[in-house]
């Protein structure tokens, strides 16, 4: 067998390079200083025969087309060493290491606590790390293998990854319990539209929301925006307007105890699907696969239920 001249740690800190796009940045990551980084870097250039990156000063690090191959073939020579090390801790049949999680902070209340709960309690030597991440925070960290695993809404999927449906849930009206439409079977936009709107302004749900207005030639008066999905519910117990939302809590009431009732819209609407994504170019460990395999078996909500 032939030994290789360059080493993992040198492919690491080329990875590093590519992902943080300078070499104080990947630097930091890595907890070396920038020369040490850029030193490892032109001895890796000397070994391969190849030039692998463009460094300059103020201008971070860029890669070459050679650099880029070697790259994408480093990512899963550096998972292997990985998964070798981590295999040494596992007894027979026993999941150990990390896996980052990735989630919507909209989804995160319902995909997470049986995850962690159920998974965690069954696999205990498994890290299970949460990112709760926007659309635009997940770009490219699959990719990546920053993160193993997420759970996104299918309306916005960053990448190209692997995919696989977990359940689909329609967007709801969410009203006060008091409100004159609270005791209806549904709501039609058409009813609400002149009236405030709290719109849960974080990608993609509000982009959603403005469309289902749109494909009926609607604009609905936007009174507040937020971030945060309790903030929506619990503007909307005090009577300050309507929200449009999917996920479905038990709990009928909002963060400060005001009841509220979620009705159904008409007609009925798209459902949203919540999918579960991974990588499409690297083959995830044991512990990952057992994870989207768990995340198949759990009773997800369903509409007309609460979650």
């Amino acid at each position: 067998m032939t030994v290789p001249g360059f080493t993992l740690r040198q492919l690491a800190y080329l990875v590093a390079a590519a992902d943080h796009g300078t070499l104080s940045a990947a630097g930091q990551h890595l907890h070396v200083s920038s020369s040490a980084l850029s030193d490892a870097l032109t001895d890796l250039e000397r070994i391969l025969g190849a030039r692998l990156t463009v460094r300059r000063r103020a201008h971070g690090v860029t890669l070459t087309t050679a650099g880029a191959r070697v790259v994408d073939q480093a990512r899963p020579l550096l998972g292997a060493a990985r998964e070798l090390a981590t295999s040494l801790r596992a007894g027979e049949g026993e999941l150990v290491g990390p896996i980052t999680i990735g989630c919507y902070p909209t989804l995160a209340p319902t995909v997470l606590p049986p995850l962690l709960h159920h998974f965690g309690e069954a696999h205990p030597r498994v890290d299970l790390h949460i990112l709760e991440a926007t659309h635009d925070q997940l770009e490219g960290r699959i990719e990546s293998g920053d993160v193993d695993v997420a759970f996104v809404y299918d309306t916005s999927v960053p990448g190209n990854p692997r995919c696989e449906r977990l359940f689909s849930l329609p967007a709801h009206v969410l009203l006060p319990a008091t409100d004159p439409l609270a005791a209806a079977d549904g709501v039609r936009l058409e009813d609400v539209v002149g009236r405030d709107l709290i719109l849960l302004d974080a990608p993609p749900s509000s982009q959603h929301t403005l469309s289902l207005f749109a494909s009926r030639g609607l604009s609905p008066r936007i009174r507040h925006r937020t971030t945060s999905y309790e903030a929506v519910r619990t503007l909307v117990g005090r009577g300050l307007g309507y929200g449009i939302l999917v996920q479905r809590p038990a709990n009928p009431a909002s963060y400060e105890g005001y009841p509220v009732v979620m009705k159904e819209i008409l007609p009925a609407v798209e459902p949203v699907g919540i999918d579960v994504i991974w990588s499409a170019t690297q083959d995830p460990p044991e512990r990952v696969i057992a994870l989207i395999a768990f995340a198949r078996t759990i009773a997800w909500p369903v509409p007309g239920a609460p979650a």
